[in-house]
This record gives C-alpha cells, structure tokens and sequence, in this order.
C-alpha cells in the first residue's frame, strides 16, 4: 500500500470524480424510457475506448445484484459474477444515498489486493426510479495516471524524479568533498597551539558551514523530491530548509568578509573597498532574509 498514492487520490479526487462522472454520463443512457441491459453494453464498449486502463465493469440492478458478467481484460475478473450480491459493497449503498455519480475511496481489490477505486453510475428511468447501477473499477495507479500525469508513478513523474536523484547525488558529493576539505584543513595545523594559523581556521569554518547548508539542500531535496515523503506541515519545511540554506551562506559570507578585512587591512588598505562591498551585500541578504522570515510569520494559517 503506497501512502503517497493516497495522498495525491486526496489532492485529485474532486477532479477525478468529475472526470470520470463526465466520461459515463455521456455514454450511459438515463431517464429515458425502455433502457435495457443492451443499451449499457453498448455505453460500456464506449466506456472500455475512452478509459483504456479499467481493470472491470459490470452491472447491477436496483437491489445490488449483478446482472451480467464482468468486462475485463484480466481473465480473473472477465467472464465471472453473474448474479452475484453486491448490495454490501460501499459503491452500492453511496449511490443508493447520493442518488447521484460517486467515486469511492481507494480499497484493496479481493483479487488482486490492490488498491483500486469504483465509479458507480445509477441509471434512472423516465419515472426517476433506479434501474441499474453501472459500476467501472479502476486501479488507483491507473486513476493518478489518468487525472494527475505529473504523478510520481506516471512516466513523467519517474523521469523527473530520477533527475531530482541526480542532482542529490551530485550536490552530496560536493557537501562530501567541502565537508573532508575543511575537516583535512584544519587538522592539518597539527594539534600544537603554536602551529595554529587563523586563516586555516576561517577557512575550515567557511568550507564546512557551506558543507552543512548545502547537506540541508540535499536533504530536502532526498525527502521531498526524491523518496515523496509527504508531511503534514508540507510548506513549512521547505521554509525551514530555505532559511537554514541562506543562513548558513550569509554565514560563511560573513566569515570570508572578515578575513579580507584583516588582509586588505595589513597588506592594502586600497583593497578594503571590495571586502566594504561584500559586507554591503551580505547586509542585503540579512535585510532580504528579514523581510521573508517576518512574511511568513505574518501569513494566515488555513
């Protein structure tokens, strides 16, 4: 059972019913007089053309009996369940209640035990009285591919996500690489205090704070893009990565503007200029970082 699938049937139901709902009405006879069993065949073959990946249709009558054998490719479902009770199934006693066009919620399929989801479809006569009950199965897989194509199980959503996997991979290596570049430098000043030079410092620290705010990126980028963990509070995490993310740049900024104040102040004062216009930008960004942090505080929640 795929957790995300479900949440994104969530995200399109509304779409999906309406498609779906829209697909069978314009097939289906209804309160017309003298519907017959050959009618709703006739609308089913044109069902099966528009809706190519339906795993079953069939038919009931007004008490939920199945009036004739099931459609499907599958010969597990195909060619079965004539006269069978379905008066107990969800899909049967919704539209009993909406007297309208429903689409259920995901369910295990006896048969195959996946997840598929069920458009029933009343047909009425002229008088308004129920008839049947036309009923497609459709595997969920199958719905997202059909109503929501940038789905992570469509063609489309794999491609995209493996790119978002090599752009990871690609970004991890460089936190990797940042990360043992600082580690390596600093240790290289061996363990005496005297050795200890206060560049090679503000160097390590620049290279592993870039390592820890690009190692922020990947992560989010691994969770959400990648492996589609969906959390509740979506939005607010990728707000917390982008706030950690420009931090910690502000940061190893901040620590490469002091370095060249020190520099420029004790070889040439005529280069201080640069190290001003870098501390004037990292300024900016602090302002920037304000004004978006102080927007999301402000923003309503719901």
């Amino acid at each position: 059972m795929n957790i995300k699938e479900i949440d994104e049937f969530a995200e399109v139901r509304v779409k999906a019913r309406a498609y779906f709902c829209y697909i069978l009405s314009r097939a289906l006879p209804n309160r017309v007089p003298n519907i017959t069993l050959s009618d709703l065949k006739v609308g089913l073959k044109s069902i099966s053309k528009t809706l190519k990946n339906v795993d079953a249709m069939f038919i009931l009558d007004a008490k939920g009996e199945q009036v004739i054998n099931t459609i499907s490719m599958d010969p597990k479902y195909a060619r079965k369940g004539m006269g069978s009770n379905r008066s107990a199934r969800a899909y049967y006693y919704k539209v009993i209640r909406d007297k309208r066009c429903i689409l259920t919620e995901p369910y295990p399929s006896i048969k195959s035990n996946n997840l598929i989801v069920t458009v029933a479809h009343p047909i009425y006569n002229e008088k308004g009285e129920l008839e049947y009950i036309v009923c497609v199965d459709i595997a969920l897989s199958n719905v997202l591919r059909m109503v929501n194509p940038s789905s992570i199980d469509a063609l489309s959503g794999k491609s995209i996500r493996f790119i978002y996997a090599l752009f990871t991979l690609a970004l991890g290596f460089v936190a990797l690489v940042l990360f043992v570049k600082g580690v390596v430098s600093f240790f290289s000043m061996g363990v005496h205090i005297e050795n200890i030079d206060i560049k090679h410092i503000f160097e390590s620290t620049i290279l592993l704070t870039l390592s820890l705010a690009i190692f922020d990126l990947v992560k989010a980028m691994l969770d959400e893009e990648v492996l589609g963990k969906n959390k509740k509070d979506h939005e607010s995490d990728i707000h917390k990565t982008m706030v950690r993310f420009l931090g910690s740049i502000i940061i190893a900024l901040s620590i490469e503007a002091l370095m060249l104040v020190f520099k420029f102040a004790l070889i040439d004062l005529s280069k201080l200029l640069y190290a001003v216009y870098l501390i004037l930008a990292i300024t900016a960004l602090l302002i920037g970082l304000s004004i978006y942090i102080k927007s999301l505080k402000e923003k309503p929640k719901g």
